[in-house]
């Protein structure tokens, strides 16, 4: 964690963490069906730098029919961007979570909007 502006007992403290960049185009079976992340983008808001991912998923071994849902995933604010890797050669980006329900309403929208997504995960 580091410590925020503020003073005092009222500081405020940010969570900053480690996002490991996800692996896109490989289908990731689950109970239901499978989901795959088909694209890694940032999106420039109130002058930061937001990452998401978009997937798709297929839910086709339901005992209730089938169906599908794309999707965003955000990680939150970049810090600093793919800014080391792990053992494997993956990036890592530091990021900031997005808490709050006003800011994620904002990106729900717009992503939504721009990527024809149904559900926004933060």
């Amino acid at each position: 964690m580091d410590q925020g502006q503020g003073g005092g007992f009222l500081r405020r403290w940010r969570l900053l963490l480690d996002h490991t960049h996800l692996t896109l185009n490989r289908d990731v079976t689950a109970i239901g069906g499978a989901y795959a992340f088909l694209k890694e983008a940032t999106l420039r808001f109130q002058e930061k730098t937001i990452l998401y991912y978009v997937g798709c998923a297929v839910m086709n071994s339901t005992c209730c029919g089938t169906g599908g849902v794309c999707f965003a995933r955000v990680p939150g604010v970049v810090l600093n961007l793919k800014y080391k890797t792990d053992d494997s050669g993956v990036p890592i980006s530091l990021v900031e979570p997005i808490v709050d329900k006003s800011i994620q309403k904002q990106i729900r929208q717009r992503l939504q909007e721009t990527e024809r997504v149904q559900q926004v995960e933060f």
